[in-house]
């Protein structure tokens, strides 16, 4: 590893450890030569997955979007950040195990739609009733009903 500040082409590991969500590996180094520390970190290489819309165009993955659609079900709801944190990476975790390069948009909101059935069920009927584009109260009841028949 390259020394920040004398450039110099070697130092030595201080100290390793994993960040808080285990993806990314902290280290802790110091340069051979000016014997000045500094941090590295280490994370996982992924392959990029592309979203397929429904209208055919794609667009590359973006994490914040599926958080900022839970965020949105679930406002004014008891619904901590970190479930719905929690929730985005279980649905990463499918998507990468998948081992596909494009994936669907409604793949996707199936699994976010997944997750929050397990979350709150009022913030699922909301994320539902905009990503199955309810047109009538009929179709609304419907969906009301098979949750009911869950319960």
């Amino acid at each position: 590893m390259k020394c920040p500040f004398c450039g110099y082409h070697d130092s030595k590991v201080i100290d390793s450890r994993p960040t808080e969500e285990n993806t990314t590996i902290r280290r802790r180094r110091e340069c051979l030569d000016c014997k000045k520390r500094f941090t590295t970190y280490e994370k996982i290489e992924r392959v990029p997955i592309v979203i397929v819309k429904k209208d055919g165009t794609r667009q590359s993955y973006d994490r914040n979007k599926i958080l900022n659609g839970l965020i949105r079900a679930c406002e004014k709801r008891p619904v901590a950040l970190s479930t719905l944190e929690e929730a985005v990476n279980n649905i990463e975790k499918t998507v990468y195990n998948s081992m596909s390069k494009e994936i669907s948009s409604m793949e996707i909101g199936n699994l976010v739609m997944d997750q929050l059935k397990k979350i709150d069920q009022v913030a699922y009927v909301r994320f539902a009733s905009v990503y199955r584009e309810f047109k009538d109260i009929d179709t609304f009841m419907k969906e009301l009903e098979s949750i009911k028949e869950e319960v």
